[in-house]
């Protein structure tokens, strides 16, 4: 490479590719990504003060979705305090019976004088135990009507809090986190088109037979006083109905109607936006519906690197390594937009084929020479 000032610089694209993407000059390139790397995102809701009834109007839902120590928590307490509501039932029916003071008074429950025997009777009649010294007696219909509507109380919070566990327990999301996405996206050339992809696998092996990937272009306009607008764009993907029996490459060319179409690897680097892409399928085994999640932003797109094969063919079966899924290696790309490598590739004029090979592009104001003449398939399809 010629590097005079006032030679033409030529670059043999054949042999040179560009680096992980990424702003260099710390904070100032940073911004708040849209969605995160694990498929949450970043959003919260500002409501009036004490404004619970979104929760308290779907308390399964808002059950479900709490963490499992605070689940705990309240179902404990919903016990505790359930025992102590109908200890405090007895007791007051005691009381009022006189069994708390007059010893051989007939009493209302045998062997309930205070608000210890109470609580204990309680809690042995909606726990079901049935150690045999304390019972209920035909003295008092009160406390007949009191142990009937406890029994079918504790019928109800055991459904409850049986349905919340499996529900939690059977979670989409737990699910989901063995479904991912490769670390990074690439370009690459796949049949001489300029193409991004990147990857997906099923770590759990259970061979989803069904499921539709998206992909979405996000980006966002500050206005003024500080208010944003949020713009989407969906990205064509090929093959979107996957069969995920083995790990899959999903493609998105780079063509005339692409968002990405006029954007380079230099481009990329001053241009803000998120490619949020999912996967939408259900589960073989449960038959409930699952979606993982992810996004790439420019600094996680790799130009002119592909992943290494790990699909290989034994005797018997078809080993997958899923050790490298996430790992990608260099192959020769140009260093130009879908729009300029398909503008440079048109045909011209007989006389200029040298030209057609070696395009001048200016980069940072300099001239290059890129050469595009890739022999053979250059990008090898690690997918079924």
């Amino acid at each position: 490479m010629s590097t005079e000032r006032g030679q033409q610089v030529v670059i043999d694209t054949t042999c040179t590719t560009i680096h992980t993407l990424g702003r260099q000059n710390g904070s100032e390139g940073r911004r708040l990504r849209y969605m995160q790397k694990d498929g949450r995102f970043p959003v919260v809701f500002q409501k009036a003060p004490g404004d619970w009834s979104p929760y308290l109007m779907d308390i399964f839902t808002t059950l479900v979705e709490i963490r499992w120590r605070v689940m705990l928590l309240i179902f404990s307490l919903s016990y505790i305090l359930s025992w102590l509501f109908f200890g405090l039932c007895y007791w007051l029916i005691a009381y009022v019976h006189g069994d708390t003071e007059d010893v051989d008074n007939e009493p209302c429950v045998d062997n309930v004088r205070g608000f210890t025997g109470a609580f204990m009777f309680s809690m042995e009649t909606q726990a079901t135990i049935g150690y045999g010294f304390r019972g209920m007696t035909e003295n008092c219909i009160v406390a007949i009507i009191v142990v009937t509507v406890q029994d079918v109380f504790s019928c109800l919070l055991d459904t409850i809090v049986i349905g919340i566990v499996v529900a939690k327990m059977a979670s989409a999301r737990k699910r989901a986190q063995t479904v991912g996405f490769s670390n990074c996206a690439i370009v690459n050339l796949r049949d001489g088109v300029l193409c991004l992809s990147w990857r997906l696998g099923d770590f759990r092996g259970n061979h989803i037979l069904e499921g539709v990937a998206r992909a979405q272009l996000v980006s966002y306009v500050k206005k003024p006083l500080g208010s944003i607008v949020m713009s989407y764009q969906d990205l064509d993907i090929q093959n979107r109905d996957l069969v995920l029996a083995t790990p899959v490459t999903i493609v998105h060319k780079l063509e005339p109607g692409s968002p990405l179409y006029s954007l380079g690897p230099d481009d990329l680097l001053d241009d803000e936006f998120e490619l949020v892409v999912s996967f939408t399928y259900t589960g073989d085994s449960t038959g409930m519906l699952h979606q993982t999640r992810t996004s790439y932003t420019p600094a996680d797109i790799r130009w002119g690197q592909r992943f290494q094969d790990m699909l290989k063919l034994g005797k018997k079966h078809y080993k997958v390594d899923y050790a490298l899924f996430n790992e990608t290696t260099w192959v020769p790309v140009p260093q130009l937009s879908a729009e300029e490598y398909d503008r440079e590739r048109c045909p011209v004029e007989d006389g200029q084929s040298h030209s057609l090979l070696s395009p001048s592009v200016k980069r940072n104001g300099h001239t290059f020479q890129a050469n595009l003449d890739f022999t053979g398939e250059v990008m090898h399809q690690t997918s079924l």
